[in-house]
């Protein structure tokens, strides 16, 4: 399967016992992903949103190839992507980034100094956060805010940040990391 693939949802449990289930979606409108259907798993096969209903932090939907209460089960936690070409591109003046466009990021100071590239990006709930790994140093966890990333730069494949002093400190956290 292709590796330009953007996900956008991830099954979870089954709902009922006619073969719904409920669906995590990753897009902006929840609701959206009917419009990306048929959604692929990496192992390529093809699944057909018929109807899609909130239900709370997640969505329930009926799938076309999910009959039984057991095929729902057989996708708990099965991640769903579509090819990026039927993404429409995200306005970077409106401060609109796709995760898959910020993984691989360079991320410098606001001095120019290479702090890392951007390993993943994650919301924990309050907000995203961008994981940085750095060469001989521990990872940091750097909060995805206009403050402290002012600038995104995807075309020039780097990130600016001003982080907040002492974020980039390689503190001890435990008894194994104290010298």
């Amino acid at each position: 399967m292709s590796s330009d693939l953007v996900l956008v949802a991830k099954f979870g449990a089954p709902h009922g016992v006619r073969g719904e289930v409920r669906v995590k979606s990753f897009t902006q409108d929840p609701a959206a992903i009917a419009d990306y259907s048929p959604l692929a798993s990496r192992d390529g096969r093809l699944f057909t949103v018929q109807s899609l209903r909130p239900a709370g932090e997640v969505m329930v939907a009926r799938i076309a190839e999910l009959k039984t209460r057991d095929d729902a089960e057989a996708v708990t936690n099965l991640q769903l992507f579509v090819p990026r070409e039927r993404i429409p591109a995200a306005d970077e003046a409106e401060d609109e980034f796709l995760h898959a466009d910020l993984i691989g990021l360079k991320v410098e100071s606001l001095t120019g100094e290479l702090i890392g590239t951007i390993t993943a990006v994650y919301d924990f709930g309050a907000g995203d956060m961008l994981d940085v790994a750095r060469r001989a140093r521990k990872s940091v966890m750097i909060p995805f805010t206009k403050a402290v990333v002012p600038t995104v730069d995807i075309r020039g494949g780097r990130v600016v940040v001003d982080p907040p002093e002492g974020l980039l400190e390689d503190t001890p956290r435990g008894p194994e990391d104290r010298d």
